[in-house]
């Protein structure tokens, strides 16, 4: 089993950043994918970025390229989506997932764990 919680959420203004971390502890996820999705009220949820831990190597969706970075921890067994230039778009709640998978998947089925997400607002 893997737990992930998933922290750093909150009100920003459009224009603003905000980084999000997502802890994983239980089972060892060194040989895991991680991934970052979000959903908005009345859409489904949706690929933002995620990464290999054990490569580093991140692939992100192209609505947030150039705008928002994964980067993962391995001490802490932590990973990161620091998130700049926000748009109100980006309004959604966050969510991290864990995937067996080496490489970096899109779809969230095959995500076999997840954190309990994070709101991100931003406003204009």
């Amino acid at each position: 089993q893997v737990q992930l919680v998933e922290s750093g959420g909150g009100l920003v203004q459009t224009g603003g950043s905000l980084r999000l971390s997502c802890a994983a502890s239980g089972r060892t996820v060194s040989s895991y994918t991680m991934g970052w999705f979000r959903q908005a009220p009345g859409k489904e949820r949706e690929f933002v970025g995620g990464i290999s831990w054990s490569s580093g190597s991140a692939y992100y969706a192209d609505s947030v390229k150039g705008r928002f970075t994964i980067s993962r921890n391995s001490a802490k067994n932590e990973v990161y989506l620091q998130m700049n230039s926000l748009k109100s778009e980006d309004t959604a709640v966050y969510y991290c997932a864990a995937s067996p998978h080496t490489e970096v998947r899109i779809y969230p089925p095959s995500y076999g764990y997840w954190g309990q997400g994070t709101q991100v607002t931003v406003s204009s």
